[in-house]
């Protein structure tokens, strides 16, 4: 271990952060990134966790299945179990530098996998299990994989997908030509690194979602995640001890933020509900019945669970925090008044960790996602002049670099060039700042379009969509009208119970014709489901696809309504 000497200065900035948990301006003035040029994360940090005596006999992963049974493992043992698989692991031939592909479901093997792939210096390139035959090949071939480790009963995928990759099978059975996962049981628990991992040194490539093109190939290191989300467990609030549920599926990127790096990084226990479909009673049951203390969920959730009875879980927990989309107000304030606890929204993206957020303590705005989170310098750059503005792009200014932001897209210098121009990294999304420096979501650059010379940010109307008791989620996009050039449309999924019909058309129309400026109203409608990626983000790209390619037979018009004139 004396080889790297990374933990007194992570140790240093972790502490500062816990110390200054409910002081944002303190903690804005005083942070600093840990200056690590050697550092392994898992042998390091979780290692120092198994061994400490506050912590190691403390839960670090806690597994509830549907059926009502559970496992819990401490720190302790997560630590010998990923040395017996590192040690299997480099017998099977994986190597510093290596890249396996990691297609799990929520299950042990998932977090003993990760933990030895880094104590080994190999590269993790996470993948969902809905991964379809031809994004297994992207994953092989752009990802240069040597190895797979997968799910027993995902292994038929890969049967068409050629290459000499190492194949590791997880859960039987074991299907011929595939190695037994199960194996790494037989191997001694203590573990010993071939050499140093450099900080710089490559830990993970991440796949995005592509809600607009073709999935774009982020790299991260072994501090820009591991350590980077130093930021995340701030903007949380995690603290040691904690029992932390985040809602996120393996092989997103969110999935590491909340469920390896931010909790564990505070020394607080992972807790998983492992369903197979969403019930908004059962979560909160489990929530009760394990002391959640601190809880993320991605908006579409949220939605989900303020239709349920929040009243019943009688010991809500203290910290609830929201990402992956913003937050629409109806969402808070309905959760505010069940719990008497305020969601705090924040905003990331894979390439980073949370760059802004509502931290504890803090006033939270109603609409605003909170102020730059320390370690972060955010600038909004107006599109068209690219100067400093009230509103514009979200930017981070590469003359501070924060440590949670990607090297880059991995072989593409044409895309690094476009996200990191100017002294700045583009996140792509735009927003305005008020006068007290928070900054309120506003929309994709993508997705922000004119109506009659007017800009209309689609997630504004959209928050007003779903507050009415028809709309269980709404997509806005332009489409062309030969006067205004562009209008507002809506694509709607409608809550149970309400028929897509004329009568539950007008009642949208007309509610958002009392709550919208005259602009920004609605005037298409269409009820339909809205296209995702498999990670669930919108397509809007799609539907303005949809538009562009002329009048829907679908869809209701605004002047279809005699009685919205006036």
């Amino acid at each position: 271990m004396g080889e790297t000497t990374g933990l007194a200065e992570f140790q240093a900035a972790r502490q500062f952060l816990l110390d200054h948990r409910e002081d944002y301006d303190g903690a804005y003035r005083g942070f600093r990134w840990p200056e690590l040029h050697a550092f392994n994360w898992a042998l390091e940090w979780f290692d120092h966790l198994a061994t400490a005596p506050d912590s190691a006999d403390r839960p670090a992963l806690w597994i509830v299945e549907q059926d009502g049974s559970e496992q819990r493992w401490t720190f302790a043992e997560m630590s010998a179990r990923s040395n017996q698989v590192a040690n299997w692991l480099r017998g099977q031939g994986v190597r510093r530098g290596d890249r396996i592909v990691l297609m799990l479901g929520n299950q042990v093997e998932l977090w003993e996998t990760i933990l030895a792939a880094m104590k080994l210096g190999a590269v993790v390139i996470p993948a969902t299990t809905l991964l379809a035959e031809a994004d297994l090949r992207d994953r092989i071939d752009r990802g240069q994989a040597k190895h797979v480790v997968v799910a027993a009963a995902e292994t038929d995928k890969w049967s068409a997908v050629p290459g000499g990759y190492t194949r590791i099978a997880v859960g039987g059975p074991t299907p011929e030509g595939w190695l037994d996962y199960a194996n790494s049981a037989a191997e001694p628990s203590v573990f010993a690194p071939d050499g140093v991992t450099r900080a710089s040194d490559t830990l993970l490539l991440y796949f995005t979602s592509g809600t607009t093109a073709k999935p774009k190939l982020v790299e991260h290191t072994h501090v820009s995640y591991p350590v980077g989300h130093l930021s995340t467990m701030y903007w949380i609030g995690l603290e040691p001890g904690d029992i932390h549920l985040n809602i996120s599926s393996p092989g997103w990127a969110k999935h590491a933020w909340s469920n390896v790096y931010a909790p564990w990084n505070a020394g607080a226990c992972v807790l998983i509900y492992n369903y197979a479909r969403f019930d908004a009673a059962a979560l909160l049951g489990v929530m009760g019945r394990c002391g959640v203390n601190s809880f993320c969920a991605p908006p579409t959730v949220w939605r989900m669970l303020i239709q349920a009875d929040l009243s019943g879980l009688s010991t809500p927990p203290a910290k609830v925090v929201g990402a992956g989309e913003p937050l629409n107000p109806e969402v808070i304030e309905q959760v505010e008044k069940a719990w008497g606890v305020r969601i705090r929204d924040g905003f990331g993206q894979t390439e980073t960790t949370v760059q802004v957020g509502n931290t504890p303590g803090q006033t939270v705005k109603p609409g605003s996602m909170g102020r730059p989170i320390p370690g972060f310098k955010v600038a909004l750059i107006d599109v068209a002049s690219g100067q400093p503005a009230d509103e514009g792009e979200i930017c981070l200014d590469l003359a501070e670099r924060p440590l949670g932001l990607m090297v880059g897209y991995r072989d593409d210098a044409d895309r690094n060039a476009e996200a990191m121009a100017g002294g700045h990294y583009h996140t792509g999304d735009v927003a305005s700042r008020d006068a007290d420096g928070y900054i309120t979501y506003v929309g994709r650059a993508d997705d922000v379009f004119k109506a009659s010379d007017y800009r209309i940010s689609p997630f504004e109307l959209e928050s007003v969509l779903i507050e009415h008791e028809a709309v269980a989620e709404a997509a806005v996009v332009p489409a062309p009208d030969e006067i205004r050039l562009a209008v507002p449309k809506a694509y709607i999924v409608l809550t149970a119970g309400h028929e897509p019909n004329r009568d539950t058309a007008l009642s949208i129309l007309r509610y958002a014709r009392e709550n919208l400026a005259p602009y920004k109203r609605i005037r298409r409608l269409e009820f339909a489901e809205l296209p995702k990626t498999i990670s669930g983000k919108i397509r809007r790209v799609q539907l303005r696809g949809q538009e562009d390619a002329g009048q829907r037979p679908e869809e209701f018009r605004e002047d279809q309504f005699p009685e919205l004139k006036g």
